[in-house]
């Protein structure tokens, strides 16, 4: 992550924290040491480890930290995730947040994994969304990438992706193509896509000159076959709307390239991780 760009890790200690750890200060010795196992408390996917034990670092730096599974690792019940050592108190402030880092990127992580797993032998790849939390989205992007997904655009700015609302405000399809040859000649590199609702735009736009991808947005698999029969020169089809676990391979079976689910990060639910801690004698 940019040094200039917002910090999550600072803002979600300063969040919990604050001015301070009433209860951990009043009731744990002082230089009392631990040691704090992250452990799974159900199955899933990795992500976020590093997230997590940066926590522990910006806590207390002299903490011993390691981390036993990788991101995009496979763990069961019991596995063990990080294990860290150190002064208690340490590892009592920042347990809280280094664990809600790990459960929802771990959770971003299986559920990625699990719509990779129901494509099959298709080559169509999972693609994720702007649809992530503020301020996590570096984060959450790269919790799908360890699941085995793929990232779209990270923001407005690396990409085009000209949707129906900017349509809306061309005269015809003769006004939008002049746009894209423009757009390419000022911007040789940048990948440009286009959303479609149906067969008719579907067709229109696979005769613009300069467009990379066309998302067929709530279509039907029927139609889809339909577009992607469209197929010219190097143009890609990139499926969205309405995409889950029992449907998703039917949609790559009809040929698309892409499938985008916002649903990776705007919907997985948090995987169970605890932290159990024993007190290091003497």
């Amino acid at each position: 992550m940019k040094s200039d760009r917002y910090d999550p890790i600072a803002a979600a200690l300063n969040e919990d924290i604050g001015q301070g750890d009433i209860t951990t200060d009043f009731f744990v010795p002082e230089t009392l040491r631990a040691t704090g196992r992250v452990t799974a408390r159900e199955n899933a996917i990795v992500a976020g480890t590093g997230a997590a034990a940066e926590v522990f670092r910006r806590v207390d730096s002299s903490m011993d930290i390691q981390v036993v599974r990788r991101d995009g690792d496979e763990i069961v019940v019991g596995d063990p995730i990080i294990e860290v050592r150190g002064l208690a108190r340490s590892i009592l402030k920042a347990e809280r947040v280094a664990l809600n880092f790990l459960q929802r990127l771990c959770g971003i992580a299986t559920l990625t994994r699990q719509f990779v797993a129901a494509v099959g032998n298709h080559p169509a790849k999972i693609l994720d969304t702007r649809k992530t939390t503020p301020g996590l989205r570096a984060l959450e992007k790269a919790a799908v990438v360890a699941g085995g997904g793929v990232n779209h655009r990270f923001g407005l700015y690396d990409m085009v992706l000209v949707k129906d609302n900017h349509l809306a405000t061309f005269g015809g399809l003769s006004s939008f193509a002049d746009r894209i040859r423009q757009l390419r000649k000022e911007r040789p590199n940048i990948r440009i896509e286009v959303e479609v609702d149906d067969l008719e735009q579907a067709r229109a736009f696979a005769e613009v000159d300069g467009i990379d991808i066309i998302l067929l947005d709530n279509m039907t698999p029927a139609q889809m076959r339909e577009a992607i029969a469209l197929r010219k020169d190097n143009i890609q089809f990139e499926a969205s709307g309405g995409v889950t676990l029992k449907n998703v391979k039917r949609i790559a079976a009809t040929g698309v390239d892409y499938i985008s689910i916002g649903g990776l990060t705007n919907a997985a639910r948090a995987i169970d991780i605890g932290l159990e801690m024993t007190q290091v004698p003497g």
